[in-house]
């Protein structure tokens, strides 16, 4: 008499959510407060999945859990099936759809996505969208971790688990209060370096750019603030303080309403690429294929 395989299945998905969101936010406090449900409750379910498997998924370092190398394995198919089992759950429903979780860095995520989710949901108006807008690593982190499907980032860095995909090309100019001395000239290399200025904090996609562009033809740069944000440098390029340095697409609205003004100098041209970043192990799901596709050709 032939002895028949087990082939029940005992790994469950509410084991697989559960395991996900620790691995997103180190510890099962974290993951109950993330999926509602109690820690004891997440403690069990991790507890359960770990005795199925006969393995460990996390490293217990102090009060956190940190992903192992059995965990990095598991990770990107537990990611796509409890993807797949919420779209599954939310196929009927009128008033629901599977998220879209996108992260972007900061010239994307308020220049370009608003426009592309906008007409993206004007044809899929039960899609849900949630944007993050941070800097380049923590987008990265973002896409690794399957907190995100789609990552955007201004640059081509790498990242072992991710891939980068060259989307489109952007270009920085130099942008003057309309009060400012250079406003109207062509400005030399000279004035430049005279000049004070106005940029992104270190770290963000557009000063590594600037930077890239202007300190081999400006040697000495005059840096009066470094700020956060976009509009934070726009409002104080404006105020008169003093020159910046950003994305076109992040100027262009203003320069077309005359409170910024673009500064032409002799320095060559800066473009740079704009990227998609994907998960090398992860299935996208129906939405975020969509969503991608609709990117790529619009």
């Amino acid at each position: 008499m032939n002895q028949k395989t087990d082939q029940r299945l005992r790994v469950t998905l509410r084991q697989l959510e559960v395991f996900a969101a620790v691995a997103r936010g180190g510890t099962t406090r974290a993951a109950a407060e993330e999926i509602s449900r109690s820690q004891s409750a997440a403690s069990n379910a991790l507890g359960e999945l770990e005795a199925v498997l006969g393995v460990q998924l996390f490293d217990r370092v102090g009060k956190k859990l940190v992903i192992n190398e059995n965990g990095r394995a598991l990770l990107p198919r537990a990611a796509s099936i409890v993807e797949q089992a919420l779209e599954t759950e939310l196929l009927f429903t009128t008033a629901h759809a599977a998220p879209l979780r996108l992260a972007s860095s900061y010239t994307i995520g308020e220049y370009l996505l608003p426009g592309l989710i906008a007409t993206w949901k004007a044809t899929h108006p039960r899609s849900h969208v949630r944007l993050q807008i941070a800097n380049t690593h923590d987008v990265f982190e973002s896409v690794a971790s399957f907190s995100a499907d789609i990552g955007f980032i201004e640059g081509t860095h790498t990242h072992p688990e991710l891939t980068v995909r060259r989307w489109r090309s952007d270009e920085l100019v130099i942008i003057a209060s309309p009060d400012h001395p250079l406003a109207g000239r062509r400005a030399t290399g000279r004035l430049l370096q005279q000049a004070t200025w106005v940029l992104r904090e270190t770290g963000s996609g557009t000063r590594e750019a600037s930077d890239r562009w202007l300190i081999p033809h400006l040697p000495q740069i005059e840096v009066e603030l470094e700020l956060g944000s976009n509009e934070a440098v726009k409002r104080a390029v404006a105020s008169g303080i003093g020159l910046g340095c950003l994305s076109r697409y992040a100027v262009k609205e203003a320069i077309g309403q005359g409170w910024l003004v673009e500064v032409f100098t002799s320095l060559p041209a800066m473009q740079r690429t704009l990227a998609i970043v994907l998960h090398r192990s992860k299935r996208l799901g129906a939405a975020a294929t969509g969503f991608l596709q609709h990117c790529v050709h619009s």
